[in-house]
């Protein structure tokens, strides 16, 4: 089959064995892929990985022993692999095993591959009403959820997110679906209105005066040195999610932490249940988040395009 492979220095397509399932695994056929931010930084040497990276998958599962009723169906896959035997699993925290492994990010290849393998534990089907393309967004949509999960916002709680890309745009529709009144920051409020026109939007450069306005503020621009000026909107006592991922960190100034009593919340993967939910009858506001879809063997392409665009697809096969 047809796979990228990372070596730790350069993405290339090759030519690997299908993978052999193990117990507990299946053998899923690639339909679409997407490129998150977290791959790019991958790139960059993030983890440390090397093999076939990709996280964000629809494909359809060919075998499945265990469980053989879903052979032939649709799936997508909550991306963290856990051992089930040491005591953070015992303890009902999975996905902060203590010997982790994280589809195509850590110690398991991934979905830029025509086949991949993965445990049938992790898969959930697609339904009938989600069409391919959008189930791709099913695991960063329930990252988005996942700051409902760990914010606790109160109605009466003034909200920021601060980055219009994907997920940003893609936390803003969650709280907008859930009746939370936010403003959205960002570079690009013509963008973020043609996906989600009901929200209020403020550039950058409009920030002045908003220092310590914002009872919760979630960070998603995917730029280390914004982490500062998050800092100086969030609230005395307010809190601050973070929800980006880097290769390499920056120098940061953590006193003012301390002096407003900030609630530093790190938040990544999210419960797939209610983005499956929501996509199942709210497909069509996400239509707009897709910028591109390249066949698999125009990788370059589609990773070039992913300059300036929202989410980009590899089409396998």
């Amino acid at each position: 089959m047809k796979a990228l492979y990372y070596d730790g220095d350069s993405l290339v397509l090759k030519n690997v064995p299908i993978p052999e399932i193990t117990k507990g695994e299946s053998l899923i056929k690639v339909y679409y892929t997407g490129i998150c931010n977290t791959d790019l930084e991958i790139l960059k040497g993030y983890m440390g990985f090397t093999g076939i990276p990709g996280h964000e998958f629809v494909g359809e599962v060919v075998k499945a022993p265990k469980n053989k009723s879903l052979v032939g169906k649709r799936v997508v896959g909550e991306i963290n692999i856990a051992c089930g035997q040491c005591d953070l699993c015992r303890a009902g925290k999975r996905k902060h095993c203590r010997n982790i492994r994280t589809l195509g990010i850590n110690n398991y290849d991934g979905a830029f591959a025509e086949y991949m393998k993965f445990p049938v534990e992790n898969l959930h089907p697609v339904p009938d009403e989600i069409p391919n393309t959008i189930a791709t967004l099913v695991e960063p949509l329930a990252a988005a959820f996942q700051v409902l999960e760990q914010a606790h916002i109160k109605p009466t709680d003034r909200v920021c997110v601060i980055g219009d890309g994907k997920l940003g745009l893609l936390i803003s529709i969650v709280l907008q679906y859930s009746g939370i009144h936010h403003v959205l920051i960002g570079k690009h409020p013509e963008r973020a209105k043609e996906v989600i026109p009901e929200v209020e939007t403020l550039l950058p450069s409009e920030l002045k005066g908003l220092e310590n306005s914002f009872d919760v503020v979630v960070e998603a621009t995917g730029n280390a040195k914004v982490f500062t000026s998050a800092i100086d909107l969030t609230a005395p006592t307010g809190t601050l999610v973070l929800k980006s991922t880097f290769a390499s960190g920056e120098n940061l100034n953590l006193s003012p932490v301390v002096v407003k009593e900030l609630n530093i919340v790190g938040s990544r993967c999210g419960p797939f249940e209610p983005a499956i939910a929501f996509l199942k009858s709210q497909h069509e506001k996400l239509e707009g988040m897709i910028s591109g879809i390249f066949p698999f063997e125009e990788y370059q392409r589609a990773f070039e395009a992913t300059k300036g665009s929202l989410k980009i697809l590899l089409r396998m096969g």
